[in-house]
């Protein structure tokens, strides 16, 4: 066990450096982003002034080196566009995009997880055949048009939910004098104690997460199905249900807990769909969060800020994936070997 979660914690840094390292030279292809910025608004001395400020007057390998030992000390840079630290914007904005993500972790959790075991207890079915496609649709279907698709309806039409931000001003103004304040909106909100802003922040936070949630909520509902098929066909199922055990019991002690092996094996990547995702929904949303920052950052070819929110991402995804490797050997002994 200890051989296996080290081996897998080692090759944690090798990932991540190649991921930066793509990342980093991929990004300068496209160019200067301060002289595509502000060539032909600021005169050429003030613009070579910036490139030295940003060590962009450099040589590219240099500027690798010292990017890198940048990130060794946990220095991501300084954002072109507005000088704000790299490191302050993943602190004030990364706390929105948790939020969103454990928000529509929920929902694909909630959503996928039973479906997909009544799917498989009913097999070939029509309920089974319509949450089939329910499921291609759910995965397939682009996020940020489930999204308009939601506001449409649930926005527009309906006057139900708010269809952009986090919060409502009010709510955001008064949640800010919390202690300590957590940049969570529906933690600080709770902190506060004031049930309508707890409200406020739930209303806001169905759309966004019900947009993302239902992507991941497909993959589970087949991964599910799929399993629990696989395991109700087994021995050990067969031998319960030949000690006169009923389907109930049979299906829910023996084989549901088994089928969820792989499902708690694909959430580490699936979380990193999220991250990838949560830029769409965030941008679609208004919910400002790192998705929302990153894509106004790539409108202003910003690769210094891009480099860094995307290194972080690296780290997150990198550690997100050791801990469910180390969960999956606990649950499942031959993992290790």
């Amino acid at each position: 066990m200890a051989k296996y979660l080290g081996i897998r914690l080692l090759l944690i840094v090798p990932t991540i450096w190649i991921l930066v390292t793509v990342v980093f030279f991929v990004l300068r292809i496209a160019g200067d982003p301060i002289s595509a910025k502000l060539g032909g608004i600021l005169p050429p001395e003030q613009i070579a002034e910036r490139r030295r400020a940003a060590g962009l007057d450099h040589p590219i390998l240099v500027q690798y080196w010292e990017y890198l030992k940048g990130l060794l000390t946990g220095d991501l840079g300084r954002a072109s566009v507005d000088g704000e630290k790299i490191s302050s914007v993943i602190v004030t904005y990364g706390a929105a995009t948790l939020e969103l993500v454990f928000w529509s972790l929920i929902v694909a959790f909630a959503v996928g997880i039973p479906l997909g075991r009544f799917a498989a207890t009913h097999r070939d079915r029509l309920s089974d055949v319509t949450l089939r496609v329910m499921a291609i649709l759910f995965y397939a279907a682009p996020v940020f048009f489930v999204g308009m698709l939601f506001k449409l309806i649930f926005s527009a039409e309906l006057g139900w939910l708010p269809s952009n931000g986090r919060a409502d001003v009010s709510t955001e103004l008064a949640i800010q004098n919390v202690s300590p304040k957590t940049n969570i909106y529906i933690v600080d909100a709770l902190l506060y104690g004031d049930s309508g802003y707890i409200w406020d922040v739930l209303k806001h936070a169905i759309l966004p997460a019900l947009a993302l949630g239902l992507m991941t909520a497909g993959v589970f509902l087949r991964l599910v199905r799929v399993n629990l098929l696989q395991t109700l066909r087994s021995g050990y199922v067969e031998a319960a249900r030949a000690r006169g055990l009923n389907e109930r019991k049979v299906v829910g002690r023996h084989a549901f807990r088994n089928s969820m092996v792989p499902v708690v094996t694909v959430i580490g990547m699936q979380i990193a769909m999220m991250l990838g995702g949560a830029v769409l929904t965030e941008t679609t949303f208004e919910w400002k969060g790192l998705g929302y920052q990153l894509a106004r950052y790539l409108q202003d070819s910003d690769y210094i800020a891009v480099q860094g929110i995307v290194a972080f991402i690296a780290v997150i995804i990198a550690v997100i994936s050791f801990v469910i490797d180390a969960v999956v050997a606990m649950i499942d002994p031959r993992i290790r070997f």
